[in-house]
């Protein structure tokens, strides 16, 4: 869903940021889940002020929690108390990797008045539905659980702390002047398996091999691993990309439709289409270059797109739709 038209919203457009017409975020519910087991101590969630102090005093940590189903209408409660600062981001867009660190260190500026809460589209598309959102990276703040539209794509420190300051004067304006003291800003996600934990380390450096082998590794230890296997599939998105020049695609989508048929020409211009958010395009030119050819290069095809579905996400309606498409040229 990266878009290389996407921009930041300027400060004076921030100026006009408030309340009204904002959209409404209870239909997008927490489902129905046991309890959370209590916080070991020490590392339970960060309270407002007036709350209990952590023991430590002048201890540092981050502001920042990873936002899933589970703990959604959590951060929107939160959102009553402290503003909520939502980065929609996904693996497959190579900006937001680096916003979202900007953005940590941004966050952590502010002294706890502003939680970050970073949203894996992939993992959780009904927030792209409720935040209605066109393309990754996209920041949304969340204030009393009503969403305020930031910016989309990258933007310098200087814009983002802008912003902020904009985001903060409505909060005050609308009675939001908590801040988050001692722990994490929210519930804590489960932790990350080691292997998981290599392969995102290795993407943040830029090293897409060791990545795909870390989440390979991880699939010879649990064949059953799905966050593993839509990771290599992200990992091997971005190798294929990062050898495409901006010259490259150009020649590369000429090449395309002048050869219908070239199967690594209509799969290159794929993966461009998945990278720069048209879904439905890569999906529709695949299925019909499957349509057209029989043998090896059909194979090679069927095999990219179902790749591509995992990049996408499996709970996506595009790929459900793309599905049906193929099984309707397979069967």
């Amino acid at each position: 869903m990266s878009s290389p038209g996407s921009r930041p919203v300027s400060p004076a457009a921030a100026s006009q940021l408030n309340l009204r017409g904002a959209v409404d975020l209870s239909a997008l519910r927490r489902p129905a889940a046991p309890p959370p087991a209590p916080p070991a101590q020490g590392n339970g969630a960060a309270v407002p002020d007036g709350g209990p102090q952590d023991a430590a005093e002048g201890a540092r940590r981050p502001l920042r929690v990873d936002a899933n189903e589970a703990n959604f209408q959590d951060l929107v409660e939160l959102s009553a108390r402290i503003p909520v600062l939502f980065l929609l981001w996904a693996r497959y867009s190579p900006e937001s990797g680096t916003l979202l660190q900007s953005l940590e260190a941004v966050v952590d500026s502010y002294d706890g008045r502003i939680v970050l809460a970073a949203a894996d589209i992939e993992a959780f598309p009904q927030l792209a539905d409720a935040f209605r959102i066109e393309a990754v990276p996209t920041a949304v703040a969340v204030l009393k659980g009503r969403p305020l539209p930031l910016f989309q794509g990258p933007a310098a420190d200087h814009e983002i702390r802008a912003l902020l300051d904009e985001l903060l004067k409505v909060a005050a304006e609308n009675g939001v002047t908590g801040s988050v003291r001692g722990d994490a800003a929210a519930p804590q996600e489960a932790p990350v398996p080691p292997l998981h934990q290599a392969a995102f380390d290795a993407i943040e450096a830029g090293d897409y091999t060791a990545a795909a082998q870390a989440y390979r590794q991880a699939l010879a230890e649990q064949p059953a691993d799905r966050e593993a296997k839509a990771g290599l599939a992200q990992v091997e998105l971005m190798q294929r990309l990062e050898a495409i020049s901006a010259p490259q695609a150009e020649a590369l989508r000429q090449q395309a439709a002048q050869e219908p048929d070239n199967v690594d020409a209509q799969l290159a211009i794929a993966d461009l289409d998945v990278s720069g958010g048209h879904i439905d395009d890569a999906f529709n030119r695949i299925i019909a270059f499957i349509g057209r050819n029989f043998g090896p290069e059909r194979e090679t095809a069927r095999v990219r797109l179902l790749e591509l579905f995992d990049v996408v996400g499996v709970a996506d309606e595009r790929v459900a739709k793309a599905r049906q498409g193929l099984a309707r040229v397979l069967f």
